[in-house]
This record gives structure tokens, sequence and C-alpha cells, in this order.
């Protein structure tokens, strides 16, 4: 019943477009909710590529077309390329090739890139992102004998696309019970990067999490622009801007998902003294960010390195059915991190959440 009555609440918290905010709180520390009680340990099953010795992938070309900000965005693509270092390491990965996007780029500029790599020969190729969606159903079936994957979308009817998707508000969930924790006055902050379906399901699960750790607390929410304007994944100083904004507002504790934008947020929370979550990438290890480490108390892990590594593995062996449907907290597709040990004291509690959600006790919603 207490877990009911804290997921009703969680509902209750609603986006107001381009910004606003949610709740009570601001007069202190939260009063926190007990965490599930009697929820069996978190499962930290391997996913079935990992219960297999790693195979030779030393004859593979694979290739890469990132989303926008690229190699160094501290986040969501350098996850992708931590997938492919792995896959070097345990087995023997070949030639890669990295493509970049360019912002505000028109459309055909991704099928470009798709097209470039699957006449050069990679095999397979990664779209890293959901903004290719379009263009590989365009691209896809003009090489038939190419595997292609995409990370976070679904594209049907196209047979030689593997969709490699996360439960993005599940990992989002912990984050907001991490900030209401942490938060000294009961108010906290979310940033999104472009106002897409994706992004809100991390709005949607931050919120959950920090409502059903702390009903009463406020929440703060922005994103940098609308959706069809992928610039809010690489314009730190609006990150700044927003995040700043928030911190006046009163906010102490602000996670954003907004790629390389999450610099100029963790620059605001640094000059404020307040504190900030993570996202994608274990970020308070991220050489880009380094300057900012302080102020990183945890991020939420979105394992698109081992999503990288699960498909590449399962294309050396000429299986794609290994690829799990979703990554999610039951396989540790999506968690949190503890680096720096700033939440170790939540790791009992945080561990309880996450067992009731991979057992179906918590129902995280994936919208706003």
């Amino acid at each position: 019943m207490l877990l009911t009555g804290a997921m009703a609440l969680a509902g209750c918290a609603k986006d107001t477009g381009g910004g606003g905010s949610a709740g009570g709180g601001g007069n202190g520390p939260c009063q926190l909710s007990a965490p599930p009680p009697g929820a069996p340990a978190a499962p930290t099953s391997a996913t079935t590529t990992e219960q297999m010795p790693p195979p030779n992938a030393s004859a593979m070309r694979v290739g890469v077309a990132f989303d926008i900000g690229g190699r160094g965005d501290a986040s969501f693509n350098d996850a992708s390329i931590a997938g492919l270092d792995r896959a070097k390491a345990d087995m023997g990965l070949g030639e890669t090739k990295e493509l970049d996007a360019g912002a505000g780029e028109p459309e055909d500029a991704k099928q470009t890139r798709l097209r470039q790599l699957a006449r050069e020969g990679f095999n397979p190729v990664i779209a890293v992102g959901y903004a290719y969606a379009d263009a590989l159903k365009l691209v896809a079936p003009e090489f038939p004998g190419t595997k292609f994957a995409i990370i976070d979308e679904q594209v049907d009817g196209v047979p030689n696309v593997t969709p490699l998707v996360f439960a993005e508000e599940q990992g989002s969930f912990l984050a907001g019970v991490v900030a209401a924790h942490k938060s000294k006055n009961c108010h906290i902050g979310f940033v999104g990067g472009v106002q897409t379906p994706l992004i809100q399901k991390f709005e949607a699960g931050f919120e959950a999490g920090a409502k059903a750790a702390a009903p009463d607390i406020k929440i703060e929410n922005e994103y940098l622009t609308p959706a069809g304007d992928f610039s809010g994944f690489q314009d730190p100083n609006k990150g700044s801007e927003v995040a700043t904004g928030q911190l006046e507002a009163g906010a102490d504790v602000i996670y954003h998902a907004a790629g390389a934008s999450g610099k100029g947020v963790f620059g605001a929370v640094k000059g404020a003294g307040a504190q900030a979550i993570g996202v994608d990438s274990d970020q308070y290890n991220q050489p880009t960010v380094a300057e900012y480490k302080d102020v990183i108390i945890s991020s939420m892990l979105k394992r698109i390195d081992l999503a990288v590594y699960d498909y590449i593995a399962a294309v050396a062996r000429n299986d794609l059915s290994t690829v799990p449907k979703k990554f999610d907290v039951a396989i540790d597709g999506v968690t949190y991190s503890t680096s720096g040990g700033k939440i170790d004291d939540l790791k009992t509690t945080l561990d309880a959440y996450k067992a009731a959600i991979a057992n179906g006790q918590i129902q995280v919603p994936d919208k706003p």
C-alpha cells in the first residue's frame, strides 16, 4: 500500500512544456519514505552474450555513425565507444570507422553517412541515436547483405536492422531516489536536451523516483530545445543558463539528460556549490568533465557500451537472437554509479528500489 501511494504521487508530477516545477518542498531536507520492504536482492543476471566465451571478431569491420556531440561528449557517444573498445580487447575486433554528425545538418546527411559505411564494406553498421531512424528505413533496404543496428529506436519492417533499446525510465527512477535523499532543501531539478518522447522517459522516471522517496519534493524541469531542434544536445552555454535558473529557484541537486550540454549544467552546479547527477556514462570518471567531478554524486548508467558489445558479439556468432529485447535493470542495462563514494550510504536503499522495479513491484512510468 505504501508503494502504491508513493507511485500515485509520482504520477502527479507533470511536465509543463518549456519549463516548470511540480510539488512542494523547499523547506529543509525531505521527509523520506521507507524503501520497498521485503524486496529480494536486485538481480544482476548477465546478458546471454556475457554468459558465453567471447567470439573471434578479428575479421569484422564495424562502422559507427555518431549522434551530435560525437567522440568526447562524455555521455551518449562515448558510451558507444566504450563498447567498441571492449570488443577490441575481448574479441580482437578488427577495423572500425567513426563518422560524426553535424549540428543542424540536413536529414540526408545521415543517409549519406550510413551509405558511405555500407559501401566501404563495414558490416555491421551501428547508428548511434534515434535521429537515424528515418535514414535507416531508406538506406538499410538498399544494402540487404549489411547488418545495421540503431540505438534508442525500433525500426519496424526492415529485417536487417536490430534495435538496441533501454528502460531509461527505470535508471532515472534510481537517480530520482538519489536526488531526494541528497537534497538539503527538498528541491531538485531536471534538464533535458531536446523535448522528445525518449528524453521524456528520463524526466518521467526521475520524477517518479523522487516522489516515491519523498512525496513532497519540489521538482524543476526544463528542456533546452523543442523536438526537431537537436542543438539541445550540444549547447553547454544553454545548459548552464537553464541550470542556473533552476538553482536560483532553489534546486540543489540537478539531473541532466542533455548530452554534451551537460557540461554547462555541471559548470553551473559547481559555481553554485550544489550537486549534480550525470547520465549515460559514469561521468565522474569522464576526462572531458573531470573539472566538475567533485559535484557529480552519481550517474544514471545507460549501458550503451553493453548493448554495442552484445550486438557485435551476436553478429560475430551470426546469432542475433542473443541480443536482449530491452536493456533494463534486470540485466543491469540501466543502473547507477557509485564512483567517488558520495552515495555509498544509499546503496542498500537504491538496491531495494532496484529489486522492486526488476521484480515488477514498482511499475515506472515512461511519460511525464
